[in-house]
């Protein structure tokens, strides 16, 4: 999922956008030969979520599903009567468990009786998401907004209102398939590669065809904005930024230049590698304004957070989003050693430059 705090960063010269404008809501685009682009709304400031169908035999696989919400079930179901009316739905693949992704798996899987694909870590984060407010999550993670200086009142916030998107999806299928990373999937006359990268979401699934040159990059590389990359209470201590960063270099050495990027979100464009040296750089680029901030007073998560987001007039659910990105640059920096933390009698973190 994305927030208020996601960084609009300005395209280079080497990026290149064939789409300048996106498929209207009862609109399918074709992007390339068996490939169509949809775009569903969403209730948020990042207003929506690209789905794409591949061609496989007689059917459509789809790769993501919308939010979990009435109005995602109505757009589908226009659909279905108009323009994609006459071919199903041939399987379901879900990139990762964020609830714009996957909140409409279990009822398209119902409604078309098709085999269901994701990779085994973000199944069970989806699993995780749906039964997550349990009353010993709801302590912990409390303690985890504490620790980083977050005030009662901003915490409840948190608790509350900040994660209610979570809960956003229908149930999820009882089985899956799984993808793994390395293994290559034959959709229709196609064969992908499956790509998986952590940060955004832990192991978030891609789809590479090199024979064709589309990279179908989820929320891993987007087109004009920066994925979330954010710690949360139950991994308080994960370095998120840094698994980011290695899947990032890890794509940049995999992929030629000249693919089709077909992202979550944004419009498709060309200019991969240029793109993940923006997503980097700008990551870099905070690191150091937190340094500076902390160059002669500790600081905690809590006082850091306007630093980076200074711009930002952020509601409970992007000041949750802000809260997870500043502490996983936080915790990128102190596995660099960069920063050092100590821990006050109240129990509250503080962070130094190192």
């Amino acid at each position: 999922m994305h927030s208020k705090t996601d960084a609009i960063l300005s395209p280079a010269d080497d990026l290149r956008y064939p789409w300048e404008s996106h498929p209207g809501p009862e609109q399918v685009v074709e992007i390339a030969p068996g490939v169509l682009w949809i775009r569903l709304d969403l209730p948020f400031r990042l207003n929506h979520v690209n789905i794409y169908l591949l061609a496989d035999g007689d059917g459509w696989a789809m790769v993501d599903t919308g939010f979990g919400n009435d109005a995602t079930i109505q757009a589908w179901m226009t659909l279905f009567e108009g323009p994609l009316a006459g071919k199903p739905i041939s399987r379901v693949i879900v990139t990762h468990a964020h609830p714009d992704h996957v909140g409409q798996a279990g009822w398209i899987v119902q409604r078309f009786a098709c085999p269901f694909y994701m990779s085994q870590v973000e199944y069970l984060q989806g699993v995780y998401h749906q039964n997550r407010r349990t009353e010993e999550r709801i302590v912990n993670s409390r303690l985890f907004y504490r620790r980083h200086g977050m005030d009662e009142a901003i915490t409840e916030q948190l608790l509350g209102r900040g994660q209610d998107y979570l809960k956003k999806t229908v149930p999820l299928p009882a089985a899956y398939r799984r993808l793994s990373d390395g293994d290559d999937i034959t959709i229709g006359t196609r064969t992908f590669r499956i790509i998986t990268g952590a940060g955004h979401s832990p192991d978030q699934v891609m789809l590479y065809c090199a024979a064709d040159g589309l990279f179908l990059s989820a929320d891993q590389v987007l087109s004009k904005i920066s994925p979330n990359v954010s710690v949360w209470a139950h991994e308080p201590d994960e370095n998120s930024l840094g698994s980011y960063l290695r899947s990032l270099k890890s794509l940049a050495d995999t992929l030629p230049d000249d693919v089709l990027v077909l992202p979550g979100h944004g419009v498709p464009f060309y200019g991969v590698k240029a793109r993940i040296k923006q997503l980097s750089d700008h990551h870099e680029e905070r690191c150091q304004m937190i340094a500076e901030a902390c160059k002669d007073t500790a600081k905690t998560s809590a006082e850091l957070v306007p630093v980076v987001f200074h711009k930002h007039k952020l509601d409970a659910h992007q000041t949750g989003f802000a809260a997870g990105e500043l502490i996983a640059h936080v915790n990128h920096m102190l596995a660099q050693h960069r920063l050092t933390e100590t821990l006050d009698p109240d129990g509250v973190l503080r962070f130094k430059a190192a």
